[in-house]
Parts: structure tokens; sequence; C-alpha cells
């Protein structure tokens, strides 16, 4: 087989990238700053070289086959790293860069950004794109770069560095704590119990460390962000358990008050990046800085 076939131009595959992703030739067009017809030749072309039929046509609707929904998951990631490299590149030509970092909402705001200001004390040439993500990051889709989760080491994939593991505190406003002393783990779980969802068992593995039994557990509101949880506990409506790296502030100042002594969960908070992004200078500074602050 002749292996010029099977490597199209750089053109024709761009074309074809976005008149996949848009499932259109005008939206392709307008991005590519070409003509309708410029992007309809392009694909056309491409379906000749490899043999293939990459859209169905209808009136002036296109619509992917199956061949070619396959064909764009493969170029489309092939194209990111082709990009990504690029950027790399750039970057460390100019030994700066931007980062795009996910992470956790709260873990950002109540840990990340209150020391950030360090980073570009010492890295002032990087810039760090901050986005909130609670469910787990698409590499290849979002052009997240990097990101900070909560979970298992267990990431195929990708390269990760486990940051520490998850401590997890009962705390309760000061007006509740003062309704009754003795808060014994008996006491405690007899409570409402306010959780996160998208760690539904913490309260599970609470009981579990105390021996307590799971029939007991009274559930009241879950939350979706743990900002929210602390909120809720500190307006008196229940019982939290959350990490301890996220309460410093409020167990300071004595706005909430721990029952409990802390436990090690089930999980570690780690940075995670794809491993075409292991040497980029954005991401090496960061990744140095952020081991060191943990």
């Amino acid at each position: 087989m002749n292996y010029r076939h099977l490597t199209p131009s750089m053109s024709l595959l761009l074309a074809f990238e976005a008149a996949a992703r848009h499932e259109s030739y005008t939206r392709a067009a307008m991005e590519l700053s070409l003509t309708q017809s410029a992007v309809s030749r392009q694909v056309q072309a491409l379906e000749q070289q490899l043999g293939l039929t990459l859209f169905r046509r209808e009136g002036r609707q296109v619509q992917l086959t199956d061949v070619g929904r396959l064909y764009q998951r493969e170029m489309s990631e092939a194209l990111g790293r082709i990009r990504s490299a690029t950027l790399q590149a750039m970057a460390y030509q100019s030994g700066s860069g931007t980062l795009r970092l996910a992470t956790l909402p709260t873990f950002g705001s109540k840990w990340l950004l209150p020391r950030l200001h360090d980073f570009y004390r010492n890295h002032p040439g990087v810039l760090v794109h901050i986005h909130s993500r609670i469910d787990a990051v698409d590499f290849e889709s979002s052009g997240i770069d990097a990101a900070i989760v909560v979970g298992s080491a267990d990431m195929p994939g990708l390269i990760s560095h486990r940051l520490h593991t998850e401590e997890l505190m009962v705390v309760i406003s000061p007006q509740a704590a003062e309704t009754q002393d003795n808060w014994t783990p008996e006491r405690i779980g007899g409570q409402t119990l306010l959780n996160v969802a998208n760690n539904a068992n913490v309260w599970g593995e609470w009981f579990s460390h105390h021996g307590l039994p799971h029939r007991m557990m009274r559930l009241g509101p879950s939350f979706e962000l743990t900002s929210h949880l602390i909120q809720a506990v500190r307006a008196g409506i229940g019982i939290g358990l959350v990490p301890r790296i996220l309460v410093t502030d409020e167990l300071a100042n004595a706005e909430l008050i721990s029952l409990d002594l802390p436990f090690a969960s089930q999980r570690s908070y780690y940075l995670a990046y794809p491993p075409r992004n292991e040497m980029l200078p954005s991401l090496v500074a960061f990744r140095s800085w952020l081991l060191e602050q943990i």
C-alpha cells in the first residue's frame, strides 16, 4: 500500500475535522475562513483519496456516516496532539506559556487561589487559566492541560501525582454545638447528616470507621458543591463531614466547630494530565510549585 494515501494533506484533514465537528459545511467554512464550496471540495477530495464515504448528504445538510464518525474521533485526537506539540514548542521557545487547569470548585477557591500569588511571583511568565470541574475531565475535547481531582490512583492513560490523602472532619455550627455537649459518635450519627452528591458514601465510611450500624443513619439534604454544604452547616441545617483542608479558615475563626478527630477517607487529591503534556513548560513549573506547596 502506498503510505502517501494514508497521510492526507493537512488542509483536507482540517476541512474534514471542522465539518465533522459542526456537521455543517457552512459553519466549517466560517471557522476556517473559506467558502462553503471550498470545504465541500476538500472533503470530497479526502473521500476520494481514502475511498470512504465520510458524510451522507441530504439536500443542503450533511451527516457523518458510521465510518466518518470513527475517523473523526481518531482524527480529532491526532490533531489535538499536533496542536499540543506546537504549543509546547512555542512555550519552550519563549520560556513561559499558558496552563489550562481544571480543579474542583471548592478546592480551587478555598486552597489554590489564596496561594496562587506565590506561583505568579516565582513564575511571572506563566498564566494559569482556572476551569471548575466536578465530573471527570475529557482531556481530548476540552482543551484542558491538567486537572486537580479527587479519587483513586486508578487513572488509565493519565500521569498522576498524589498530593495528599483526603482527611475528613465532622463539623457543626457554633450555635448548634451549644445545644448539647458530649458529642459521642452515637449522638453525631443520630443528627441530620449533610453530604455532597459526588461522594454519597462518605457517611457510610464514617459509620464503619466508628463501628456504628448504618441503619441509624439519617441523611439530610445533598449538595453539588462542598462550599454549599459548608454554608448549610454554618446555617445550622445539619452536620457536615468535610475535607479538613477546605475548612481550616472556618475552624480558625470559630465559624465551625469540629466534633470529631479527622480520619483518612478512601480518596486522595491528585494532579493528573495526559502523557503528551508531561514536558509542557507551564505544567512543569506549576507541578513543581504545587508539589512543594503540598
